[in-house]
């Protein structure tokens, strides 16, 4: 595990996972640049610059509320004499652990950007009694 500790907190019980999923999504390099908004109360935007890429060279999935982004290009070098390439057909992965309570609404690109909408759905505090039994 990383240098973060706070899990092993005596008061926060159940948070060893934060850990590993801190440490999971630092392993993001740089590539491709993307902005996270905020579009509503409850509402929020991840946009990739992904130009270049097709629909078909992109990948989405959720797993274990950690969304998953793939690109993979597939260079078409057949025929073509570069004089100088500075564009590369490079493959990424990004990936962003999701709160409980946030979904992916949908995806879109537009512009070479592909956005990715989510909501947070806001639960109410819960709050019950918890009866004391005798042994």
């Amino acid at each position: 595990m990383g240098n973060s500790n706070f899990a092993n907190h005596p008061f926060l019980l159940g948070f060893e996972q934060l850990d590993r999923l801190i440490e999971r999504s630092a392993q993001n390099d740089g590539y491709p640049p993307y902005n996270i908004e905020q579009t509503g109360e409850n509402d929020f935007r991840i946009t990739l610059a992904v130009a270049g890429f097709t629909l078909e060279d992109l990948e989405i999935t959720l797993v274990n509320a950690e969304l998953q982004i793939k690109g993979a290009q597939t260079e078409d070098t057949l025929g073509r004499t570069y004089l100088h390439q500075g564009i590369a057909a490079r493959h990424f992965q990004r990936r962003f652990v999701l709160a409980d309570g946030v979904e992916v609404r949908h995806a879109y690109m537009e512009n070479g950007l592909l956005h990715i909408e989510l909501r947070r759905d806001v639960q109410k505090p819960v709050s019950h009694k918890i009866e004391i039994n005798q042994r």
